[in-house]
């Protein structure tokens, strides 16, 4: 079984950044394709940017291109979302998931195998 643990989650005051980190179980992370995801409160969860195997391609929800950077190491296991220019429409609960294989769609949630319980981000403006 793949374990997902988000971290680096916080309160923030608009304009400023977070670093989110995803660390992930199993000797396999470098085969998964990573995701995140976020929830507000009272909507259904969206995507946000996905990133390939080996780093070298990602994909961002236009709501944060530009904004947020996606990227992984894999010989740590661990998926980053660096977060700038925060809004506070950016306050969600952030999820990161993987994937086995390579996604039809990688904005669906169905496409993804493995989720993290998720981290808060609070931005006040």
């Amino acid at each position: 079984q793949v374990q997902l643990v988000e971290s680096g989650g916080g309160l923030v005051q608009a304009g400023g950044s977070l670093r989110l980190s995803c660390a992930t179980s199993g000797r396999t992370f470098r085969s998964y394709v990573m995701g995140w995801f976020r929830q507000a409160p009272g909507k259904e969860r969206e995507f946000v940017a996905v990133v390939s195997e080996s780093g070298g391609s990602t994909y961002y929800a236009d709501s944060v291109k530009g904004r947020f950077t996606i990227s992984r190491t894999n010989a740590k296991n661990t998926v980053y979302l660096q977060m700038n220019s925060l809004k506070s429409e950016d306050t969600a609960v952030y999820y990161c998931a993987a994937a086995i294989g390579s996604p039809v769609r990688h904005d669906l949630e169905a496409e993804y195998n493995y989720w993290g319980q998720g981290t808060q981000v609070t931005v006040s403006s």
